[in-house]
């Protein structure tokens, strides 16, 4: 057998093993920590449940991850020990509050910037290349380095964590995202790369299987938090890889991530609201909340997971033929920004009348 063959051998034992993990940790949820996985608020701004859901897809993803590191260390000479600390840092704040561990907003967003900047520096976690010139003279200082990548894991991390609530749109996102960065990697022959990208796929499809379109479990915020992380990781490392690729096409595959953190954070602050205090009036709210004026259903929210993550593959395709041009790919994120504006008061306006 070649070393394809074998490859794909072990991602499909891989993809059945995560089947059965994920199946008894959503079976036995009930039994951790005396119930506190269950998810029975109902009465939250992102809640559509009427019955209680376990939210221990974190706990079966970082269960899983772990597995496949070691799986990957046996075939392949990088570690990723970045990931592993990384992700697990990550997943335990997001799990303290899965397990109903309350931390205030203000604590959470304060121990997330510790983990990052211990990890980023103890693990010397770089971006060294953003297509704005002035950008990356600025990067040569370590300070500025460091605040950089803070604030983008920050952003992708918040992003993965705000667009969470409705079944199947972080899951579907991450995968289209990791598809795409997926095929960067296998076109220039970055197999090992390639590999473990592909594992971590798995372990998300896998997951889908339980969480779209009925949501028999939640990601809880262990999970957004370790799948933020790990496009964050994901995107860093393809750049690297990729040098002759514009850094700016990243900026791009990631705009909504991003966009939703930053927009959310104007609009609350221009409000006079805190913004680390959760509303109903991010982008994804606001479309579920249009097609319930058309018909009320419980499949508004898996159909809203699937008309954002259509929409942005759809306005991100074709910007795949200009992936070395640094102009190009500028102007359209700015055409993202504004896209995204629009539709977004479109839709507010609307809803106000």
């Amino acid at each position: 057998m070649n070393g394809e063959s074998i490859e794909l051998h072990i991602l499909s034992v891989f993809a059945l093993l995560s089947f059965f993990v994920i199946l008894l940790i959503n079976k036995y949820s009930k039994f951790i920590s005396k119930g506190a996985l269950l998810d029975q608020d109902y009465s939250k701004p992102q809640a559509f449940h009427k019955e209680a859901v376990p939210r221990s897809g974190g706990l079966a993803i970082i269960f899983l991850f772990v597995i496949f590191i070691f799986i990957n260390n046996s075939l392949f000479e990088n570690n990723f020990l970045d990931y592993l600390i990384i992700s697990f840092l990550l997943f335990v704040l997001g799990f303290l509050d899965d397990l109903k561990i309350n931390l205030s907003p203000n604590i959470r967003l304060i121990a997330m910037i510790a983990a990052l900047i211990l990890s980023i520096n103890f693990l010397s976690v770089e971006i060294n290349r953003t297509g704005f010139f002035f950008l990356d003279e600025w990067l040569k200082n370590n300070i500025f380095q460091t605040i950089f990548v803070l604030l983008c894991f920050i952003f992708i991390i918040n992003g993965s964590n705000f667009i969470d609530g409705f079944n199947g749109l972080l899951c579907i996102h991450f995968i289209i995202i990791n598809v795409i960065f997926l095929s960067i990697n296998l076109s220039n022959s970055h197999l090992d790369f390639s590999f473990f990208i592909t594992g971590q796929i798995v372990i998300i499809l896998t997951f889908l299987f339980f969480n779209f379109p009925s949501g028999k479990i939640f990601l809880g915020d262990g999970g957004s938090y370790m799948i933020g992380a790990l496009t964050a990781l994901n995107a860093i490392n393809t750049s690297h890889l990729n040098p002759y690729i514009s850094p700016v096409l990243f900026a791009v595959i990631l705009f909504y991530l991003f966009f939703e953190v930053f927009f959310s954070f104007i609009r609350k602050v221009y409000s006079k609201k805190s913004p680390l205090q959760p509303d109903e009036l991010h982008l994804h709210m606001l479309i579920y909340k249009k097609l319930e004026t058309y018909k009320s259903s419980s499949s508004n929210n898996y159909l809203t997971s699937l008309i954002i993550n259509f929409s942005y593959l759809a306005l991100l395709s074709p910007l795949f033929f200009f992936y070395k041009n640094h102009i190009f790919l500028r102007y359209a994120f700015i055409g993202l920004v504004v896209t995204y504006v629009l539709i977004y008061f479109r839709i507010r306006k609307n809803q106000l009348k």
